[in-house]
């Protein structure tokens, strides 16, 4: 009996001390985040925030750019919003964001390092990479872009001859509903495929229709909440099943898609006659035997990946946007196609000579991307010295984020900021410049593409509106809803192409 009892009250006892022993590490946790968040003096204003996951429950995460909106309009141009452990900083006028990346940049040039991406790209390649590895990379991408074709009339001349069969595949529907979403990803792809793969792929090619899919997972995924508490919490997470290992998985397949395209071209590489980015980037790599560069295999798959899925994803999705707002706006699509059919008519494939003398059409391009807004947060930077921006005090290791849906949609800069409205573009019947227009941010880091896609965007787009009136199907009512992840891209549709005569 007395044994027993005694097994009892020492059960008791050990029952106390794990929940006493619980009890003191989640205080401990509490009180360390707590210490670890306070904000200094002159920290900008935002929501009151919740232990470990900041603000995150706080926006919508299917659209938290207008969320962000709403705190903007409560707290200002610099407010506070913390999405996780690390604290955050959205910067809101274009004043400012100048001041950031201009006056201030060198503060701001590097990126915040997530778990997710740092598991998957360990700061590697051109987007995600920081300090001399940024430099190193950025400089010879826009060196090999300039030696392949970019801003060349040999570039053009691809562009256009990839409209071509754009217009071609588009016509085999017959003007019947059909989802234009891979057929225009891969015809952009193709663009920068000729560049870093050195060829182009058949819009039947089912290896490469996989490649586009896995790619547009990706793109989706990556913004997932489950991708988010990743971050937040990766000693849990990657223990636990989940739309993060997918979106690891997925990443995973695309760079070892791209590891054997190296092996490929390893193979039968000439360093004397480069064939494309990657041949380049393989001559560049002898030049460094010691290591000391950021010239080697793992930098290779990263900076190739993200050529690819940056000159794939950002331009085609403004093209969805493109046709869709046509199908939506059958107007603007008239007078669209009425200044190409006096200025290029209706055989001649559209070049970018062209361009200026069709004001209109440049308009609408303009306004497809102010208003498509693909990218609303701008891709992140950390701050990587105490900083002062507008009196208020942001911290080194903080991340900076621009936000440019409150420049695209300002009530102040745009006559009808909601409505898609061409003639913000306008002005006594020429194209108008707009200053609040940074769909391709600025300062040293901006899009090294911006060239690139904005010839895309203007060929491609006057080709598919030269030869087809983009409908609605029958019975059936076009939808502006979006879908977040890296870009903001339309839901899933259909459109009819009907071939003009």
């Amino acid at each position: 009996m007395l044994a027993a009892a005694g097994s009892l009250v020492a059960a008791i006892w050990a029952g106390l001390h794990l929940r006493t022993l619980l009890l003191a590490v989640v205080t401990f946790l509490f009180l360390a985040d707590y210490f670890k968040s306070r904000r200094p003096k002159n920290h900008p204003p935002g929501p009151r925030r919740l232990p470990f996951i900041g603000h995150l429950l706080q926006l919508d995460m299917e659209k938290p750019h207008l969320g962000v909106q709403q705190l903007v309009k409560k707290y200002g141009n610099v407010i506070s919003l913390d999405l996780g452990i690390k604290s955050s900083v959205v910067v809101s006028s274009l004043p400012l964001i100048k001041e950031a990346f201009t006056h201030l940049e060198e503060n701001f040039m590097s990126r915040p390092k997530f778990p997710l991406q740092s598991l998957l790209f360990n700061e590697n390649g051109l987007i995600l990479s920081s300090g001399q590895t940024w430099k190193e990379q950025r400089r010879f991408a826009l060196m090999t872009l300039r030696n392949f074709g970019l801003g060349k009339k040999s570039i053009e001349q691809r562009m256009q001859e990839e409209a071509y069969h754009l217009v071609e595949v588009i016509k085999e529907e017959k003007g019947q509903p059909f989802d234009p979403h891979f057929k225009i990803n891969n015809a952009v792809s193709n663009i920068i495929c000729s560049i870093t793969f050195g060829e182009r792929f058949e819009y039947h090619d089912s290896q490469f229709q996989e490649l586009l899919r896995l790619l547009d997972e990706a793109m989706c995924l990556t913004f997932s909440k489950m991708a988010q508490l990743y971050n937040l919490f990766p000693w849990i997470m990657k223990h636990l099943p989940g739309s993060h290992q997918t979106t690891l998985a997925t990443w995973r397949q695309l760079k070892s898609y791209v590891s054997d395209i190296v092996e490929n071209h390893h193979r039968d590489w000439n360093p004397d006659e480069p064939r494309d980015f990657i041949d380049a980037f393989l001559t560049e790599m002898t030049k460094h035997p010691d290591k000391t560069t950021s010239f080697n295999k793992e930098n290779l798959i990263c900076s190739t990946l993200d050529l690819f899925f940056a000159g794939t994803e950002t331009t085609s999705t403004t093209l969805r946007w493109a046709l869709l707002y046509m199908a939506l706006y059958p107007e603007i699509q008239e007078k669209v196609q009425a200044e190409i059919d006096r200025v290029i008519g209706q055989e001649k494939q559209p070049s970018l000579n062209d361009r200026d003398a069709m004001p209109y059409t440049n308009a609408v391009v303009h306004e497809v991307q102010r208003i498509g807004n693909i990218i609303p947060l701008n891709v992140p930077r950390e701050v990587t010295a105490d900083t002062t921006l507008a009196g208020f005090h942001l911290p080194k290791g903080s991340i900076l984020q621009t936000n440019l849906t409150a420049l695209h949609m300002d009530p102040n800069e745009w006559a009808t900021p909601d409505v898609f409205n061409p003639e913000h573009f306008l002005e006594n019947g020429e194209f108008r410049k707009r200053e609040s227009f940074l769909p391709f941010s600025m300062g040293k880091r901006a899009c090294l593409g911006e060239q690139l896609a904005r010839s895309e965007l203007f060929i491609f787009f006057t080709a598919l509106v030269q030869k087809f009136t983009f409908k609605p199907p029958v019975n059936e009512k076009l939808s502006l809803k979006s879908r977040f992840g890296i870009t903001v891209s339309p839901v899933s549709h259909h459109l009819c192409a009907v071939p003009r005569l």
